[in-house]
């Protein structure tokens, strides 16, 4: 019975087949050794000492930068997903294994900081997807290259070295750069090659790559700027006018930074400096022809030859446009006539004057039209001070508010004129320093104070005068034969103040005054009839005798007037 109860049962018999099958660590989840027992079409049969066989798609043991060059008989490491499906074969994967060893080796170099070979395999957006032997990483465009490339197809499929930036596991990412290991090779090459160059060495180079401000010359594995500056001792405007991609080229070595490895070039220093000797070149005043290259807000750059540029200022374009942009004179590339104003071969600059070359047009306004002469020109200008008329030359000439008419306050004239009539005027003065000339439009008519009689006029004259206005204040009378007109004020209408009544007077009315002011500076004249009748009165007195004796003033002028007409009429 003993014996008969040792014998295993049917339960027992698969009790221990089962715990067979679990031995080995064939558990699911892990990585496990199998057999290639079969290749069937498109599929691996594996066994891995389970019950059954699993089967894994062949494409599972391809990838990129890898071969199918599995075969029958062939160990292999596949990850355990399930130990038997709904058909009773194991459930087996390749990528899985191999993802999950390739997990193990990235996170371990990540932690080392060291760098890890793929294989980039396909294009996403923003970037490119690497296979690191299993596992699939981002490689966004930025870390490429260290310059931005069009055509990544040269590198797909081609192992690369990568430096992984990030990795997290849980989430199932990584993301590597090939620029930050194409960077510190470049480091330790360019550290190699910088330490085996000079300042001051001659050396052979290939423009690389053109931008605005200068080119990059490829010295044999490392790059330095050739500056647009140090290209020519000409203005270059951009390096394109000089330069090409790929173009061979002799550059010296300016300088070297050891620390950031940046190394600048020039080609202009390799022939001879055009600015040795430059004062005698160009002596002042000395006059030259070049060719406008720049234009700007201050001024025109012009090119005496190549490499000896001198600047035009705004101030010394034009005599007469001062307020204009110097493309409205000058324009590029045109030929013109200069003049040295100034050399600094220590600064490098030539002042250069463009008006020289040309008469100054108030000297040839004043040989033309000396003061005295008439001319005629259109108004441009109304100020507070006067008219500004532009005159033959290009130049202007003023008329002051004083010299717009004799008689009214400029003031009032000046409102008579528009900008664009055209005005005939007297020149002045010109003052060819100053760059002014005084017109004078009343002149035209002459001075009516120095015309005719009035130019005989003095204080103390008697004068007929012409009633033009009768005025509550006084008269407005014009003095016959002149054109000069004045007022006599009602306290100088009469001797006495019962007759100073302007109602006692008409226009047209003809009266005599005696002249008590006449200042030609001051352009003024003042008549008064009482004025006349007192000095008659004293002449009266001092003629015929006293009032002292008993007399009568009305006696003596009587006696006076008889008298004058005794003589009348023996005359």
């Amino acid at each position: 019975m003993a014996q008969a109860s040792a014998t295993p049962s049917r339960e027992d018999f698969a009790a221990m087949l089962e715990e067979s099958f679990t031995q080995g660590n064939l558990h699911e989840g892990s990585v496990i050794k199998g057999t290639v027992v079969g290749i069937e079409k498109d599929v691996a049969i594996i066994d891995v000492g389970l019950k059954t066989e699993g089967r894994v798609q062949l494409r599972e043991f391809t990838g990129p930068g890898r071969g199918n060059e599995i075969k029958v008989g062939d160990e292999v490491e596949v990850y355990l997903e399930r130990v038997e499906n709904a058909l009773g074969e194991a459930v087996l994967s390749r990528d899985k294994a191999r993802r999950e060893e390739s997990w193990g080796k990235l996170e371990g170099a990540f932690k080392n900081n060291e760098k890890v070979q793929g294989n980039i395999f396909n294009q996403v957006k923003g970037g490119f997807t690497v296979d690191l032997d299993g596992a699939v990483a981002f490689l966004p465009r930025s870390q490429v290259d260290i310059r931005p490339i069009r055509d990544v197809s040269p590198l797909m499929a081609t192992p690369q070295y990568f430096q992984i930036l990030k990795m997290d596991r849980r989430r199932g990412n990584i993301v590597v750069s090939r620029r930050t290991v194409l960077e510190e090779t470049r480091a330790e090459q360019r550290q190699e090659l910088v330490q085996n160059l000079e300042e001051g060495q001659v050396i052979d180079g290939v423009v690389k790559n053109i931008t605005d401000y200068g080119a990059f010359v490829d010295l044999g594995g490392i790059d330095g700027l050739l500056h647009v500056t140090d290209i020519a001792w000409r203005r270059v405007n951009h390096p394109t006018e000089v330069l090409n991609i790929g173009q061979s080229v002799k550059v010296k070595i300016i300088k070297i930074n050891h620390d950031t490895h940046r190394i600048s070039l020039g080609m202009k220093q390799l022939l001879d400096d055009p600015w040795q000797g430059i004062e005698a070149k160009y002596p002042l005043n000395g006059r030259f022809t070049g060719r406008v290259t720049n234009i700007t807000d201050y001024g025109a750059f012009v090119e005496l030859e190549p490499g000896i540029e001198g600047l035009i200022h705004v101030s010394e374009m034009s005599w007469t446009k001062k307020n204009v942009h110097p493309g409205k004179i000058v324009s590029t590339s045109q030929e013109v006539e200069v003049q040295i104003l100034e050399v600094d071969s220590v600064k490098r600059r030539i002042s250069l004057g463009l008006k020289q070359t040309m008469r100054n047009p108030w000297e040839v306004f004043v040989e033309k039209y000396p003061p005295g002469s008439i001319v005629e020109g259109e108004v441009k200008n109304k100020t507070e001070f006067g008219l500004f008329l532009g005159l033959d030359g290009d130049v202007d000439g003023m008329v002051h508010l004083s010299d717009l008419d004799w008689k009214r306050p400029g003031e009032q004239v000046i409102d008579e004129y528009k900008k664009g009539d055209m005005v005939k005027a007297t020149v002045l003065d010109v003052d060819v320093e100053k760059e002014r000339i005084s017109l004078g439009v009343k002149q035209l008519a002459g001075d009516p104070m120095e015309e005719g009689t009035a130019g005989e006029i003095k204080k103390g004259d008697v004068v007929t005068c012409e009633v033009t206005d009768v005025k509550e204040g006084g008269l407005d009378v014009k003095i016959a034969g002149t054109d000069l007109e004045t007022f006599i004020r009602r306290a100088d209408l009469a001797r006495d103040r019962g007759d100073q009544r302007t109602e006692r007077f008409q226009v047209g009315q003809k009266v005599d005054a005696r002249v008590t002011q006449f200042d030609r500076k001051a352009r003024k004249v003042q008549v008064s009839i009482k004025a006349l009748e007192v000095a008659e009165e004293k002449e009266a007195i001092a003629q015929y005798g006293s009032s002292d004796s008993g007399a009568t003033l009305g006696d003596i002028l009587g006696t006076a007037l008889k008298r004058a007409g005794d003589k009348e009429k023996s005359e």
